[in-house]
């Protein structure tokens, strides 16, 4: 119903603080658009889900997999990469955004390193460099669980018919990780397309609006400047967007499963 009811308010110039409004039709989605901020909003949206997707599964197959080797202390270090996970966003965001604004600096002016005596929230693509490093510091995908769960008399088998750990790793982990993969895809997917409170409480959107995302751009037309109607339409499309990727991300990976 609430879904439902945000689409009807899409069709609205519905201001949120009454229950008077006017029917304005598909006015909403023409203005959108041609809005410059929606447009730059998309634009930063896309690249911080691609730098997600390819930054957990990436990173997270690597790091797994050094974890679920024979090394000394790796109980710790398994603690260790799944302690960001417990931290609430807006406190890590709130923690990095007083080392990027104070301790870079102030480190950049003691070592002589010109770039960083310059807080990077103030720069456009420092802003952008700081909202994805900390989204990836604490949403980094472990895949611990899937490299655990591959039988190790295959690998065993393989390595005896000599199958260096290249060949391994190709034919046969990353076979038996395709269901996490999948997983962790979805999971970034929905984590960029509607990552809000770290960049709320990092950059909350500037410099420029070079760091907003579509959801703190619906959170600004809603509650800042009061056109909720606008808002929906905003919200409406990410909802569309979401819905078609990752419905063509399930019927892809369900040629993948084992």
């Amino acid at each position: 119903f609430p879904m439902v009811q945000g689409a009807f308010y899409s069709l609205t110039n519905w201001t949120g603080l009454t229950y008077n409004f006017d029917f304005v039709g598909l006015n909403n989605y023409k203005i959108l658009f041609s809005d410059p901020k929606f447009i730059k909003s998309i634009g930063f949206t896309l690249i911080v889900t691609l730098c997600m997707i390819a930054g957990q599964i990436g990173f997270g197959i690597l790091i797994a997999r050094a974890l679920n080797a024979n090394i000394k202390g790796k109980t710790f270090f398994r603690a260790w990469f799944f302690f960001p996970a417990v931290l609430s966003g807006v406190v890590v965001s709130l923690v990095f955004k007083q080392i990027f604004n104070y301790g870079l600096p102030k480190i950049g002016s003691m070592l002589g390193i010109e770039f960083l005596q310059t807080s990077l929230l103030g720069t456009t693509w420092g802003a952008i460099f700081a909202v994805i490093f900390v989204l990836l510091w604490q949403g980094i995908a472990i895949f611990l669980a899937g490299f655990q769960s591959i039988p190790q008399e295959i690998i065993e088998a393989a390595r005896m018919d000599g199958a260096n750990d290249k060949q391994i790793f190709w034919n046969i982990e990353i076979t038996y990780l395709l269901p996490s993969i999948s997983m962790v895809f979805i999971m970034a997917l929905k984590g960029g397309l509607t990552a809000f409170d770290q960049i709320f409480a990092l950059t909350g959107g500037g410099p420029s609006d070079a760091t907003t995302s579509l959801g703190l751009l619906v959170y600004n037309y809603a509650f800042k400047n009061n056109q909720f109607g606008y808002a929906n339409a905003i919200a409406l499309v990410l909802f569309i967007l979401i819905g078609i990727v990752s419905l063509a991300q399930l019927k892809l990976s369900k040629k993948f499963e084992i």
